[in-house]
């Protein structure tokens, strides 16, 4: 690849394609249609010889688990999975392929002849920075955006050759595909780390976890976690001394101070009230309660924290106590949810021996890391896939 300046051809570029790319309209290369609106009450959730998948905007959402079927909807609202829906109205924008059903009001299916234009290409073309960003401003900023035909066809952009063309959609292919396996193993480990923090760990009226580390047997003891660790609830400075100065001294208030269990600076202070010192545990005790994090620095924590100084395996305690809403019955039913001094350290915990927790502990971190390590490849793909977008085309 290399980098060009011309305006007739991308920023970002294979080397080997040399001739500038064309500039045209929408409704010089593709052809839209709109799809079906059925009323809930004349849909149906289970599959039939005779219905088609009905393809809405709760498809878009990854976490829906609703499915809906149309009777016998006409050829002119299917498509299969050569072809591409974007949103037209709503969400205005979202373009999806690889899917067969029945569409929706809310989509155009975006047709193409496919001697002239690599499907891929289209679809990432739409997905573009230039190209989205015109669609947003034809759709308007009303309650409910609207795209129309005209507005769509009248988008200007520019077009390679049929072969620079697949070979940037098969770029981006890579990319998603790649993207995809991560998050897949993210999932996979974030589902062991659930599983094992239930499982490693006693359960109620148990003295031995379910799944025990080689090498270790005995009951474990229960203690009051005043007992194992040192607990300092948090104190606020005064509004007025608030900075937004880096030199001055990191200010940890809540959940908005942690993110992926670790404290990210937002706000500093210049009145020191609490402290908590590196490698602490910061436990929120303000709604929402029980979440946690460690902090790489010195920092003042203010009244919705509580600092703890523990090892690892105090770290993963909390983990699961918040996990199995160990906090709820301290706070269920008041106004602001929130749990006191007495709520932790008098907390009843079980713990094995030194050796067994400094085990559990490293196990559980390696788990945390392999977790860290893909959320930063997933985060450096999307960075990089959104430049592409911005830089591949014109």
């Amino acid at each position: 690849m290399e980098v060009k300046n011309k305006r007739d051809v991308p920023k970002i570029r294979f080397n080997i394609y040399r001739k500038r790319w064309k500039k045209k309209k929408f409704k010089d290369f593709t052809k839209l249609s709109q799809g079906l609106q059925i009323a809930i009450s004349d849909r149906f959730t289970e599959d039939a010889e005779t219905r088609h998948f009905y393809i809405t905007n709760e498809f878009l959402n990854p976490n829906s688990r609703k499915k809906y079927y149309i009777e016998s909807p006409s050829e002119n609202v299917i498509c299969t999975v050569d072809d591409i829906l974007m949103t037209r109205t709503g969400n205005t924008g979202k373009v999806i392929t690889n899917v067969s059903g029945a569409f929706h009001n809310n989509f155009f299916k975006v047709t193409y002849e496919k001697n002239d234009t690599a499907k891929l290409f289209l679809y990432y073309l739409l997905l573009s920075y230039d190209v989205q960003k015109e669609i947003l401003i034809r759709a308007g900023n009303s309650t409910i955006p609207d795209l129309n035909h005209g507005d769509f066809y009248s988008i200007k952009t520019f077009i390679p050759t049929i072969e620079e063309q697949s070979a940037i959609g098969s770029l981006f292919r890579t990319l998603d595909d790649l993207l995809s396996s991560y998050k897949d193993n993210l999932a996979n480990y974030q589902s062991i780390k659930t599983t094992m923090l239930s499982k490693m760990f006693p359960k109620a009226g148990q003295t031995v976890p379910e799944i025990r580390l080689d090498g270790f047997d005995g009951e474990w003891e229960n203690k009051i976690l005043s007992e194992v660790t040192n607990i300092t609830m948090g104190q606020s400075p005064k509004s007025e001394n608030y900075t937004d100065n880096p030199n001055d001294y990191i200010l940890v208030q809540g959940n908005a101070d942690i993110k992926d269990k670790q404290v990210v600076p937002r706000l500093w202070t210049t009145e020191v009230t609490k402290m908590a010192e590196i490698g602490d545990i910061i436990l929120t005790v303000r709604a929402p309660v029980g979440d946690i994090g460690k902090t790489d620095y010195n920092v003042v924590i203010g009244r919705g924290v509580a600092v703890i100084k523990g090892n690892d395996f105090i770290f993963y305690t909390l983990e699961k106590m918040k996990m199995t809403g160990f906090w709820n019955k301290f706070s269920t039913g008041s106004t602001f949810e929130s749990i006191s001094s007495n709520d932790i350290k008098e907390a009843i915990i079980q713990i094995p021996t030194l050796e067994e927790q400094q085990a559990i502990g490293a196990y559980f971190s390696n788990l945390d890391n392999l977790i860290n390590s893909y959320q930063e490849k997933i985060s450096q793909l999307e960075t990089l896939k959104k430049k592409l977008l911005q830089d591949m085309f014109i």
